[in-house]
C-alpha cells in the first residue's frame, strides 16, 4: 500500500467524520463556531465542504485530477480555518484544523506525484 493510499484514507475519514459532526450541529461544533463568530447557520454548508472534499478525495482514488482538485480545496478551506481561529484570537483548538490542514496539504502533495 502506498504512503498517499495511507494519508488520503486518514484524510477522507477525519473529514468524514468533521462533516458527520457538522451536519448533525454536534454541541461542541456549535460551541467552537460561536467562540470564533461563525454563525450557525453557516456550520452545516461547511460541514457539507468537508463532505464533498472526502468524497472528491475517494473519487480521486480513481481519478487523479478529481482527488487533486479536492486536495486543494481541502488545502485551501482549512487555510481558512486557520485564519479564521487567528482572527478571533482562539488558540486553545488550533491544532484541529492545524492537523486537517496539514492532512490535506500531505495529500495534495503526495497526489502530485501519483500524476
Amino acid at each position: 500500500m502506498s504512503l498517499y493510499l495511507v494519508v488520503a484514507g486518514v484524510t477522507i475519514v477525519f473529514n468524514l467524520a468533521a462533516a458527520v459532526a457538522d451536519l448533525t450541529r454536534a454541541r461542541f461544533v456549535l460551541d467552537n463556531s460561536a467562540e470564533l463568530g461563525i454563525p450557525p447557520r453557516w456550520v452545516v454548508p461547511l460541514g457539507l465542504l468537508k463532505a464533498a472534499g472526502a468524497v472528491g478525495l475517494v473519487v480521486g482514488l480513481a481519478m487523479d485530477v478529481v482527488g487533486l482538485a479536492a486536495a486543494v480545496g481541502l488545502v485551501l478551506f482549512f487555510a481558512g480555518a486557520l485564519a479564521v481561529h487567528a482572527r478571533a484570537r482562539v488558540f486553545h483548538n488550533i491544532a484541529y484544523p492545524g492537523v486537517f490542514f496539514a492532512l490535506a496539504v500531505a495529500t495534495l502533495v503526495l497526489g502530485m506525484g501519483r500524476t
